[in-house]
């Protein structure tokens, strides 16, 4: 898991923006995030509007189209009710005018007129005629109501004031749930007037409802103006009891509304008045069923703006850092080679300082060695001051202090030379020798013991000398502030089987945190930021060691040491192989 983070980590993202003025100029963690904030914004604010847009939008779409639906499906049963109960009404009106009352009073013929309906409209249980005092005179039926008086119920007056009587479900004198359609009729002879009453089957009442196919468990049943459910119900109560939802008021239109019933359940429910009757038509549906399909449409939406979401970061967040990445990548080539031009040029004026200086230097020593030279001469010469040793030793100090100072302005010629460019065959020890004599005084101060390993027969290999110099004098300068008095330096080289050089500069310094090794090339990091490190030495090393077409690595352990390697091709073009192919 450590590993894959390393892989996709981008590389400005360990950069510390505050190592250096020139790097406080450029957060790029601070960049990436304003850029990743910027695009999610831009790009998830109107797909989440659009999505809630659209669910709104489903989701009316589907309230209306639950409403539509069920008002509907109650007009329809409303109208099937009605027909119903219509239908056997105008039977009754039918046979009144047809048979007439004295006929129908007869029970022979009533009992043909009843058997007729029960053929012809099925649904009558039984069928009587009642005087104009409530008394019924002819009864055809399974019960013995023959002579049974009705005037002290609802029914009579009803129909006696009215013409027309449709009952609510009651149980009456025979204790069962029965329906009564009742028509008064007038005797053309006498002028009195009669009901002619008939029983009508629940059953087939009953089935008209649950012949219905209501998805989600709905329920279809019929109750009365007061609320008593007339027609079996599968939820809301049995039949003859009250129902456990609210009656609105009376319309001639259907209605639906969404209530919540006595169980706390949502409902979606159809009202519909039965007109001349005291029916009302009730559709309930669980709205939470009919609101089924919009919780798939919902989960579908969901997934595919969470799959929108997570394709649109990964996006976001690719090319965000993938453009940051090239920005800070730029940021640091330009940085680093603007640095190395002004470490160049000002190493430049330091050799061309050198050399004026050592040319300067020169002929005062040239003048000093030879005036040195000539009193020593005269010294010998002189039988007086020939024997006085003293005297000579001191002439030989001036000597050897002027030879000493002449090997040093050599070393800065050398060096000043070695500022331009130029490919040269190098025998490494002896440069080695050069930059180590730069310093040797400073580590005999420090009592730092330097070990230098490297073979008598080791190859020469062509390079630059000046950028080579300018190499191992960074890597020996950065162990010696790494190090305590005392400490130890070591310098090996050797030749590998594959013409390559490697050489290794070795102390036993404080070492390097493992945290900031893979940050020690970049610029402007420096691990002596308190003792005044730029940050730029082990950066340029580095872009010199590329350069030349070598490799450098780094290996360090914290209170044990450091110890870098370089390995260089042993053959290089000459510069007379590079005038021939320009």
């Amino acid at each position: 898991m450590a590993s894959l983070l390393e892989k996709i980590r981008p590389q400005f993202w360990d950069t510390d923006s505050d190592a250096g003025a020139g790097k406080s100029l450029f957060n790029y963690r601070r960049i990436w995030r304003f850029a990743i904030i910027l695009l999610v914004l831009v790009a998830l604010i109107p797909l989440m509007v659009m999505a809630f847009i659209d669910y709104n939008v489903t989701r009316h779409s589907l309230e209306s189209e639950n409403l539509l639906r069920t008002a509907r499906t109650t007009s329809n049963t409303r109208r099937s009710v009605a027909y119903f109960l219509e239908e056997r009404t105008k039977a009754l009106e039918f046979l009144v005018h047809d048979q007439g009352i004295a006929a129908l009073r007869d029970n022979g013929s009533l009992a043909k007129v009843l058997a007729s309906l029960k053929q012809s409209f099925g649904g009558f249980v039984d069928i009587g005629v009642i005087d104009n005092r409530g008394r019924q005179i002819a009864y055809i039926g399974p019960y013995d109501l023959l002579g049974r008086d009705y005037s002290g119920q609802e029914g009579f007056a009803t129909t006696m004031a009215h013409g027309t009587y449709i009952s609510r479900v009651f149980l009456g004198f025979r204790d069962e749930p029965h329906l009564v359609v009742s028509r008064k009729v007038r005797d053309s002879e006498t002028g009195e007037d009669f009901i002619l009453r008939a029983t009508l089957d629940t059953d087939q009442f009953n089935s008209i409802l649950t012949q219905l196919d209501l998805p989600g468990g709905g329920d279809a049943f019929v109750v009365d103006r007061e609320g008593v459910i007339q027609t079996p119900s599968k939820e809301h109560g049995s039949l003859l009891t009250r129902v456990d939802l609210a009656i609105p008021g009376y319309t001639e239109t259907t209605s639906v509304e969404q209530v919540r019933g006595g169980d706390g359940v949502e409902y979606t429910v159809g009202y519909a008045y039965i007109h001349d009757t005291p029916f009302i038509v009730l559709v309930v549906k669980h709205t939470r069923e009919l609101m089924k399909p919009l919780q798939t449409i919902r989960m579908e939406l969901l997934w595919i703006l969470i799959t929108s979401i997570v394709v649109i970061l990964l996006v976001i967040v690719g090319v965000a850092t993938y453009l940051v990445n090239k920005v800070y990548i730029a940021d640091q080539t330009r940085a680093r080679t603007l640095h190395r031009m002004e470490h160049t040029n000002r190493m430049a004026s330091i050799g061309r300082l050198a050399a004026g200086v050592a040319h300067e230097i020169n002929n005062p020593l040239a003048i000093i060695n030879e005036k040195a030279g000539l009193i020593r001469d005269l010294f010998v010469y002189k039988q007086e001051y020939a024997n006085d040793e003293r005297l000579l030793r001191n002439i030989d100090s001036i000597i050897n202090s002027v030879t000493r100072c002449g090997k040093i302005t050599k070393r800065l010629l050398s060096f000043a030379r070695h500022i331009d460019v130029e490919m040269d065959e190098i025998e490494f020890k002896d440069l080695a020798n050069e930059v180590i004599d730069f310093l040797r005084k400073e580590a005999e101060y420090r009592s730092i013991t330097i070990d230098m390993d490297i073979p008598e027969k080791l190859p020469p290999f062509i390079s630059d000398r000046g950028k080579l110099q300018q190499i191992f004098l960074n890597l020996v300068n950065n162990a010696f502030q790494a190090m305590n008095d005392g400490g130890h330096l070591s310098i090996t080289a050797r030749e590998t089987a594959c013409d390559q050089l490697v050489f290794t500069v070795e102390d036993d310094g404080c070492g390097i945190p493992e945290s900031d090794i893979k940050r020690i090339f970049d610029p402007f990091f420096s691990t002596k930021k308190k003792t005044g490190g730029t940050g730029l030495g082990l950066s340029i090393t580095y872009g010199l060691v590329q350069e030349l077409g070598g490799t450098m690595a780094v290996e360090s352990k914290v209170g044990v040491g450091t110890t870098f390697t370089i390995i260089m091709p042993l053959k290089g073009a000459k510069p007379e192989d590079k005038t021939s192919k320009a």
